[in-house]
């Protein structure tokens, strides 16, 4: 069962460290540790995981394989609208195509960690 944490730190380089530092300590305790995606700013999280994104990502992590069309038709959604927000979220790497072409969600476990802090 894989996890999936995506952070909002502008620090990419601190999560980087955080990431690395976790791999090692799993790799060395022979655990998973979960894999991680970080945006460095608000605007770059919702833009790029909208609301329809994230309901085709709720839909499909308790869905088997599925096409694009499958998916539009079960959605209600046009399919050409579907096929650009999955593309999105495969750049992501949220998502996966299996080895028939399919559509999958990898994780059963999608974590989001976001802090905001008044301004210094």
């Amino acid at each position: 069962m894989r996890h999936l944490t995506i952070t909002l730190q502008q620090d990419w380089k601190h999560v980087l460290r955080a990431a690395g530092s976790k791999a090692a300590h799993g790799a060395a305790n022979g655990e998973y540790q979960g894999e991680y995606l970080n945006f460095e700013a608000p605007a770059q999280f919702f833009g790029k995981l909208t609301e329809r994104r994230w309901e085709i990502i709720r839909h499909m992590q308790s869905a088997n394989a599925m096409s694009v069309r499958e998916l539009a038709r079960r959605l209600a959604r046009d399919p050409k609208r579907v096929l650009e927000d999955i593309r999105v979220l495969i750049q992501l790497g949220i998502f996966e195509k299996n080895e028939d072409d399919k559509i999958v969600c990898p994780f059963a476990d999608i974590h989001v960690d976001m802090h905001l802090a008044a301004a210094a």
